[in-house]
């Protein structure tokens, strides 16, 4: 394991309710193992990016209702192509060799996973997502 690999996998935090056992699939290892520590180490950053994003489209999410931000956040996640690379890229960028070896076996389904994690995430800090009070001039 290279120092970089090391480096990655120390710095993750521990997801005590994501149990590995012996008889799950091979994706739902990488869910738990791989993709929830990775995602759950890079919050901070995920919600930077998706206020830049609410931003940088009008801020109309500010504007709309909880049911109507739900779906906006769906969509800018799964329809939003170049949004959506982005974040995968914030993810992917996170494995060490050995896992995106084992990622890109089966990419199509464990980005759909990566994706979903991440809306949950967006969701669950969804709170931080309101509208930011600016001062008025005196």
């Amino acid at each position: 394991m290279t120092q970089r690999d090391l480096n990655l996998s120390q710095m993750r935090p521990e997801i005590p309710s994501a149990k590995i056992t012996d008889n799950m699939s091979d994706d739902e290892y990488f869910q738990n193992a791989v993709l929830r520590p990775v995602i759950k180490l890079q919050n901070d950053l995920v919600v930077i990016v998706f206020r830049n994003y609410i931003n940088k489209h009008k801020a109309v999410f500010y504007g709309l209702s909880m049911e109507r931000r739900l779906d906006y956040i769906e969509n800018a996640i799964h329809k939003d192509m170049k949004f959506r690379n982005s974040l995968k890229g914030m993810i992917i960028g996170q494995f060490t060799v050995d896992e995106y070896a084992l990622y890109i076996k089966n990419s199509s389904a464990l980005n759909k996973r990566m994706m979903n994690l991440v809306k949950d995430r967006i969701i669950s800090n969804i709170q931080l997502f309101e509208k930011p009070d600016y001062l008025a001039a005196v």
